[in-house]
Formats: C-alpha cells, structure tokens, sequence
C-alpha cells in the first residue's frame, strides 16, 4: 500500500468538544462486540482507545472481515456517546463510519495470536519474550517504557543544569575493574586479540577528569555476563554514569540527591525523601537492619543483646550471637512466631524464638518460662534495651559467628512484610558509607579489597602504612531506595603512591599495577585532580517507579534469566567463514558452526 487515509486525531484524543467533526483514526483493532444488527469495535494506538459503531449492513460486513490486531484507518462523525464510559478518556464520544470504505485495512493479523493482548502480563515469561512486539502493544507494557522515556529525560535536564557534560565514552574497549565476567569481542585485524564490551566506563571517566572536563554523564549502556536477578539483567544494563573533578563524598552526594529527588517527585505520587539523605556507617547497617542495602520503610530494628545474658543465658543460647527485633504492638497470635520460624530455618537459621508481654507486662509465650529461669538483670535488661511495653513482642535469633546479621536481617525483613509495617507509600533514600577498604578471602585466607580496588582509603596513604588492613576504611558510598542498591561510587584514589601501596596490600605489585590499568596508572603520574562519583542504575529507577519486582519488565527487548532473547534468536550460532575472518577455530564435535547461505 503506497497511501493510506492518514490519521486527524489520536486514539486517545476525541472528545465531548469535537462532537460534530469528522475524524480519521489509525489504529489496532483492538476488540468488537458484535450484537447482531451493529457491533462495537474499539481502535487502540499508543495514545488511547476510542470506540466506533457499525451501523449498517456493510460496514457490520466490513468490520467482521478483519481480524483482531490488525492495523486500519477508521473515519467517521464524532457523535456523543449514549452511555457515556468515565473510566476512558475518550468515553463521552464515539466515531461512525458513514460507509464500507470509511474503515480502510492497513496490516491484516495473518496468525493466531499467542495470547489476548490486554492480559499479556499473565503469560508464559518464554511466551511473552518470544512475542515481545505484540507484549509490547499491551497499554501497560507501553506505560512502563513511556516512563523509562521520561525518567531518562528528567535525568538529563538535571544533570546539565548542574553543569554536567554528557560525553560518550568507547564500547569497544579493555576490560574493566569491576570483576564480573566480561563479553568479550574478537579482532579481525589483530589476530588473537579480543576487545571487551565495557562492565562500565569506570576508567574512561577517570581519564576525562585528569583530561581536564570537570563534571562528566552518561546514559551508560553496560554489558556484565553475570546470572539474573529479580533486579538485575543479564547481559546489559544502563546507568546514569558521572564524575566529578576536584571533588569529595560529599561533592557526590549534594550533586547527585538532587537529581534523584526530582527524578522520583517527577513520576510517582508517592512520598520521596528529601535531601540530604540519611548517612548510615556500613558496620551500622549491618548491625541494626542486617543488611548493608536497608529498607528504611520498615520501622523494625536489630538490637544486639547477646552482652544482657551474661550472668546467665538459657541453654539453647550457650555459644551464640544473639539478635532482638521488637514489635511494639502485637495482635498477631503464636502461629505468626510458628510461621517465622519455618521460614527461618530454610533460610539455614537453627531457629526463631520469641517471648511477649502480657497486658500486665508479664513474660508469657514461646521461650518466656527459659527466662524466666534467668537472672532478673537478664529480663530487666531486655526491657529496657528494647523498650518494651505490655503489648510488645519479641523475636530472638541466636546464631554461631557472622551468620547471625543475615539472618536477624532476612527476620527484620520478613516481620515487616507479614505485619504490614512497611510504608508502600515512600520512596526512602540512604547512603550506606564508610566500607571496610579490605575483607579476608574466603578461598585463599588472604586480604582481598572489600569493594571498590580503586577507592581512597580514609586516611590516605599514612592508613595504609600505618594501620592493619581489616580495619582501614574506604571512602565509598551505596546508594539504596527500599532495600535496593541503585549504585555504588567513591572517591577514588588519583594518588600513584597511594594505589601502588593500596594494591600491594592486595598481593598485586606495582608492575601488575601498571601491566593491567596502564591508562589509569599513567594518566595518574601527570596531575590528576582529586575526583569521585557514582553510577545509579536507570533500569533499577524505572523498577522502583513502576512498582515492578522484576527489572525485566521496565526493559524494551530484555534477556531471558538464561541471557537468550528468543524474539531473534540470540546468542546464535556464527558460519565457518565469520569465525575465520576473526581467526577462531570452536573446540569440541558439539560445537558446530553455523552454515553458509
């Protein structure tokens, strides 16, 4: 078809005030409801949905001839609906073809559709991915990356009126610090060498500031061959990347709140805090929510009271860390302590015990009668530590070593969830800082760095000389929203004495240094500035606004959790002549090429 009759209004533009006027409108067929002697039939595009009538014989033939989810132009008189429908925003008016020739087919639906459009989200994830352009038409799926669209715009706007540059940094590159696996790409004009699809532009962004531009941006695209995660894509992701020259952690952080804030108030009617935003010392963290990614929507707090039974703990307790969460009003019964406690124990904690307190302020239930054959300073001091009251209740966990903060947490988390304690009606922000610079390696008992290799130790380089490994501090920063990590940043360390030293506490020497990051460490040896900044993950904003707990559902064409996109068919195979022009020869008889033509 080389012409069509061309659209006058949107789907979603009609009406009480263009009654009378003539409209064409371009369109998905998106239902009809066929009475017999007429037949509704709605048009859907991105903008809206507007309902027709067919009156008349021929155009009642006419529209029974094209299936659903066909494309038509569809003209007509705009007349005042009879029934008018308030939940539409077209619903005072509908359009009446006058004739067969006012409804003109543009794209018929050739096939059965895989699934009813309007309730896509119900569908096989496989499915819906392998149809993804017609999950896609779904209003829904379209409102979630409408508000990607817009989140990324209001992003932008922010950070270039705070004097941001948004400069483009390479995809083909070098592998990057950031320590998942890279994808990794093959040269064909230097035989046995591979690019790396950046994890992130970490060092390209350090570079920019020692090239002398001040404050750098990007809508980053990453690519990371890590596993998926409700909240993390496999494969690729974007991130609003910055840095900032002749900067510190609170530089980042009066720069960056802003931005976030108005992004939030920007698309959500829910409350956003304002800034500053909370700063939480990492060891905090983990001590009073368990975790070093707080949901600051749920009021529950660890206390930390294995030193009130020292004079005397019961038996079941002999050896172990002891965490409390209190409630201060509980009408739950003892079967809410029963259910924690199975929950608990498949999340490998040997147990939940609990104790409340009467209306008189009395121990009673669960482990009440163990301590009560404690000494009296025991229960005198969990009172008053926890600020209990008749009403309150609380759950105990007793675990061995390190392992008693994850699972006080996973409690924490799951008592706010089952009493309904969390404020669904905020997005709260925090800092996490202050991050251990080292951590002990697990496999090989060694010091390891703890989170960031490039990040300025507290203290400098007279920390590190100076102080053991395990206690240095970092100057490195989380991010978190509702118990979800948007980014993580830090001041990094610009100094070549410094990172020299920082890494061979590390068990890397400098000519290892200089080998791997030679950008870096080059670059560093001719004036840096002192710089820093932070990366929050765009996908992981859009989660959050939309209200999805799955960051799939907020991406255009994401990954499947086993990294393929069923839609065309990726990762595929390659033909022999593609792997000879890039010099690679697959290993193995299960491994073919793909072949020619």
């Amino acid at each position: 078809m080389s012409s069509f009759t061309k659209r006058t209004h949107t789907c979603g533009e009609l009406t009480a005030t263009q009654a009378g006027q003539t409209a064409t409108l371009n369109g998905w067929l998106d239902n009809v409801r066929d009475l017999g002697a007429m037949a509704f039939f709605v048009i859907r595009d991105f903008y809206g949905a507007t309902q027709a009538v067919a009156r008349t014989p021929e155009v009642l033939a006419k529209i029974r001839s094209i299936p659903i989810e066909s494309t038509l132009a569809v003209t007509g008189a705009v007349v005042p609906r009879e029934s008018p429908n308030p939940r539409m925003p077209t619903g005072a008016v509908e359009l009446i073809p006058g004739g067969p020739d006012d409804i003109e087919p543009l794209g018929l639906c050739l096939d059965q559709l895989p699934f009813d459009i309007s309730s896509s989200g119900e569908s096989r994830e496989d499915l819906r991915l392998k149809y993804r352009f017609l999950d896609l038409r779904n209003p829904a799926n379209q409102r979630k990356i409408a508000l990607r669209s817009r989140v990324i715009d209001s992003i932008r706007r922010h950070m270039r009126s705070q004097g941001f540059l948004e400069i483009q940094t390479p995809i083909l590159t070098n592998s990057s610090p950031e320590g998942a696996r890279d994808y990794i790409v093959p040269s064909r004009v230097h035989p046995g060498q591979f690019y790396a699809l950046p994890q992130a532009p970490q060092q390209y962004k350090q570079l920019l500031m020692v090239s002398g531009f001040d404050r750098y941006f990007q809508i980053a695209p990453c690519f990371r061959d890590e596993d998926a995660r409700s909240d993390r894509s496999p494969g690729e992701f974007y991130q609003l990347d910055m840095e900032m020259a002749f900067a510190d952690q609170e530089d980042v952080f009066a720069a960056i709140e802003p931005v976030l804030y108005e992004v939030f108030r920007e698309n959500t009617e829910a409350g956003v805090t304002l800034p500053p935003f909370p700063r939480i010392p990492y060891a905090r963290a983990l001590a009073r929510y368990g975790s070093d990614k707080p949901d600051l929507r749920n009021p529950l707090v660890i206390e930390d009271v294995t030193a009130l039974f020292a004079d005397g703990m019961p038996p079941f307790f002999e050896g172990r860390q002891i965490r409390a969460i209190a409630v201060d009003t509980f009408t739950k019964t003892r079967r809410f302590f029963d259910a924690l406690g199975v929950y608990m124990k498949e999340q490998g904690a040997s147990n939940a015990y609990w104790f409340r307190l009467d209306d008189s302020g009395a121990l009673t239930g669960g482990i009440a009668n163990a301590l009560m054959a404690c000494p009296e300073s025991v229960r005198a001091g969990l009172v008053s530590m926890l600020g209990l009251q008749p009403g309150s209740a609380v759950a105990l966990i007793a675990e061995v070593g390190a392992a008693v903060t994850r699972l006080a947490g996973l409690a924490r988390a799951r008592m706010g969830k089952e009493l309904g304690l969390i404020d669904e009606s905020q997005y709260k922000f925090c800092w996490v800082v202050d991050f251990p610079m080292y951590e002990r390696d697990e496999e090989t008992g060694g010091i390891a760095f703890g989170h960031n290799p490039f990040s300025m130790p507290q203290g400098g380089l007279d920390a590190l000389n100076a102080r053991p490994p395990l206690e240095i501090l970092a100057y490195q920063y989380d991010i978190v929203c509702n118990g979800i990590e948007l980014s993580s940043g830090a001041v990094r360390n610009y100094d070549p004495a410094t990172m020299v030293r920082a890494f061979e506490i590390a068990g890397l020497s400098q000519e290892v240094v200089a080998s791997k990051f030679p950008a870096l460490y080059n670059a560093f040896r001719f004036g840096a500035p002192p710089h820093a900044g932070i990366a929050p993950g765009v996908d992981r904003m859009v989660m959050l606004l939309a209200g999805e707990p799955n960051i799939r559902e907020v991406i255009a064409f994401p990954m499947n959790k086993n990294a393929q996109e069923p839609m065309m068919g990726s990762p595929a195979p390659v033909t022999e002549k593609q792997l000879s022009e890039v010099h690679i020869r697959l290993r193995g008889p299960e491994i073919q090429p793909r072949p020619e033509g």
